[in-house]
């Protein structure tokens, strides 16, 4: 049986002024069709304090967000030590070890990108991003930062906006959440 490729979408977060804001769009391509163009890929976890955005295989991302929940109760919150763990657990286990997706997660004082070949990142800057698209909205948001004296979610909206103008998998059904 051929195994169909879902393609990318784009997450980008932004730490700034005493905002976390994260952004995604809302395309689902399966091959070379959009299958769906208003997904939701950030989710509200450990009561509304941390942001998860993911790109990937959504099944497995959804079962890696359950985890790092999991994880962010067990450790009160504490998102850099809840995501070290849930990178070890993905890494060394038999199940986790075969998701394919990718996270951003955000709290009020850090960025992250979480991997599943064990990798967290705190990203130089308060600004990261995943997915298809994380190139472009990567580089936006780093000059809307510096140029300019937008917000946190103004720079993650215009920096999506920057990545779907050019990536094929990312469209303007921009998602976007904050955390004060």
């Amino acid at each position: 049986m051929h195994k169909e490729k879902f393609y990318g979408t784009t997450v980008v977060g932004v730490r700034l002024g005493g905002v976390t804001a994260l952004a995604a769009d809302g395309q689902v391509t399966l091959g070379n069709a959009v299958m769906k163009e208003t997904a939701k890929k950030i989710l509200r976890l450990y009561n509304d304090k941390v942001l998860v955005g993911f790109a990937g295989a959504v099944a497995d991302a959804q079962t890696l967000a359950d985890h790092l929940s999991a994880k962010l109760e067990e450790y009160r919150g504490n998102l850099p030590r809840a995501a070290v763990e849930l990178a070890r657990e993905w890494r060394t286990d038999k199940y986790l070890r075969r998701l394919e997706s990718i996270l951003l997660a955000g709290d009020a004082n850090t960025i992250l990108l979480i991997s599943g070949s064990g990798e967290v990142i705190q990203p130089d800057g308060d600004v990261a991003a995943i997915g298809s698209g994380a190139g472009y909205a990567l580089a936006a948001a780093r000059v809307l930062m510096k140029y300019t004296n937008l917000g946190a979610r103004e720079i993650v909206e215009e920096a999506l906006r920057t990545a779907a103008s050019i990536c094929i998998y990312t469209n303007t059904n921009i998602t976007v959440e904050t955390i004060p």
